[in-house]
């Protein structure tokens, strides 16, 4: 198939997302067939596995246009405001009917599979540095250490919502979700959270 934007293989690559997005929102990840989503999507099931080859690979794919998206990141002016807004966006995306099983539905394959696991992370990459800007324009308003590293700061900051949604398996609501980057936010103007490994070598 030619790959070239807007051509066939572009529109059989986005009906077969919008299918297996569609697929795991319905039935997670443990029924996510192949031939389910050849069904749904109206691709030929040949056609699906010799593109996608498994259900892994159709994960792989849908995570990889996902971390080419743009994602919104908050501009108020305030590094805490900020902060406080992303983590409502992760918090607010697991708590959607129809976003949150999808998201679930990768962090589920990441675990039990190895390709499924290096395609989330990469996505999860992504997302961080996209929202790592946060970071860099609070430096340069003076409002945190010129070291701060800006991945693990959101790191920080969103690791508690997936702490309690899937090690404790426990409601997430919006005052955590506050609570988590006041947190992490804390931390950053502390200096606790900067990018030089040899010094956080030296600490340990």
């Amino acid at each position: 198939m030619e790959q070239r934007p807007g051509g066939r293989s572009a529109r059989v690559r986005d009906a077969v997302r919008q299918a297996t997005l569609a697929e795991l929102a319905e039935h997670g990840y443990s029924g996510l067939t192949v031939e389910n989503v050849a069904i749904r999507s109206g691709v030929h099931k040949t056609t699906v596995y010799r593109r996608w080859g498994s259900v892994e690979g159709l994960i792989a794919d849908a995570l990889e246009l996902a971390r080419e998206e743009p994602w919104p990141i908050p501009d108020t002016g305030s590094f805490r405001d900020d902060l406080r807004a992303i983590v409502r966006l992760v918090q607010g995306g697991f708590a959607d009917p129809v976003a949150g099983p999808i998201s679930a539905a990768f962090v589920a394959a990441a675990v039990q599979n190895g390709d499924a696991a290096r395609s989330l992370h990469d996505f999860f990459m992504a997302r961080h540095e996209q929202a790592a800007e946060v970071v860099r324009r609070a430096v340069e308003r003076g409002e945190l250490p010129a070291d701060t590293d800006g991945a693990d700061v959101i790191r920080m900051a969103v690791a508690p919502i997936y702490y309690r949604l899937f090690v404790t398996h426990e409601p997430v609501t919006e005052r955590d979700a506050v609570r988590a980057a006041d947190a992490a936010a804390a931390a950053a103007r502390a200096g606790v959270i900067h990018g030089d490994p040899a010094g956080r070598a030296a600490d340990q």
